[in-house]
């Protein structure tokens, strides 16, 4: 079983997840089925907060917490980053310097 290391990096969970995805027999699914999971796990994280916020939810529905489904959302988003050869903070960085430029109402 991989194991992430103390305090890492967001290209140390990137890694993380791309050995237990091997681990897990994952690897080879395709960018298309993890964005369609993503998209499920979201919902999920939807769910936890209605839950949260007292707001009407099907009462036969499992619903975890928001902090368990904002981590498989970060799984799936790390495995399709990793799929796509995306360096997620190179990433967000080149992003931002562009967030930075635009006006904010």
């Amino acid at each position: 079983m991989p194991n992430l290391k103390q305090n890492p990096t967001l290209k140390d969970f990137q890694e993380y997840v791309k050995k237990l995805e091997i681990e897990r027999g994952f690897s080879h699914e395709k960018i298309i089925e993890k964005c369609l999971m993503l998209g499920e796990e979201v919902g999920e994280l939807f769910k936890a907060i209605r839950k949260s916020e007292q707001i009407k939810t099907d009462s036969k529905s499992k619903i975890t917490s928001i902090k368990e489904e904002l981590a498989d959302v970060f799984i799936f988003l790390c495995a399709i980053a990793n799929r796509a050869n995306i360096d997620l903070e190179k990433a967000f960085r080149e992003k931002e310097k562009i967030n930075k430029k635009r006006i904010w109402n």
